[in-house]
């Protein structure tokens, strides 16, 4: 059994330390590649994805800002709801990640924010865990370790390119097959689909 990270669904980034790293490529396919690193004093890896997908600024904020659709993207994401809306830009949601019986299904509250004052030279976005903003749900292991970071930049008109890293304590013990799926094949399918939503 191993605590290590797991991607819940790729969203969202203040909190993450950009110190040097000895990232490790897992995987790298259609554009998508995904670096595992070792995290000082944690149990857990930290992931970091770097993209190149066909889409707008404004086509990725639109999917980014539709939280209850994610599940049909976000990889082994099953449920998706609003808790508080400041702004399209500013929002609260809580989001539970399904894993096999007979672990118990993850579940956080994420404070997402996207910043565009640095249009059109790039955005970036940020989502920080909110693990007491609501009570904690019956059947649930609640996460209250999730920071996660994007900068998206357009080096062509229809071209976005992404740098997203993720630190997440998934809390509990997760087996060591189950802690691998996540770490390489999480972070790629859940990007490999929002590719296709771009192009929708």
């Amino acid at each position: 059994m191993v605590k290590i990270i797991f991607l819940l669904f790729i969203i969202l980034l203040p909190g993450i330390s950009h110190s040097q790293r000895k990232w490790k490529l897992e995987k790298n396919e259609n554009g998508i590649k995904v670096y595992s690193s070792d995290v000082p004093n944690a149990a857990y890896k930290a992931v970091k994805v770097e993209a190149v997908l066909t889409g707008t600024y404004s086509k990725l904020i639109a999917i980014l800002s539709d939280v209850p659709q994610f599940s049909k993207w976000i990889y082994h994401s099953k449920a998706n709801s609003l808790v508080q809306v400041s702004s399209p830009h500013d929002y609260i949601y809580h989001t539970e990640t399904l894993l096999p019986w007979p672990m118990s299904n993850r579940d956080v509250v994420i404070h997402m924010q996207i910043n565009t004052d640095s249009l059109p030279k790039f955005m970036t976005i940020t989502g920080t865990s909110m693990p007491k903003r609501i009570a904690k749900k019956s059947g649930l292991v609640r996460v209250t370790k999730y920071n996660a970071w994007w900068k998206v930049s357009m080096p062509t008109p229809r071209t976005l390119s992404i740098y997203y890293e993720v630190e997440l304590d998934p809390a509990g013990s997760i087996p060591a097959w189950m802690a691998n799926s996540f770490v390489s094949k999480g972070p790629f399918e859940t990007f490999s689909n929002l590719a296709k939503k771009l192009k929708e």
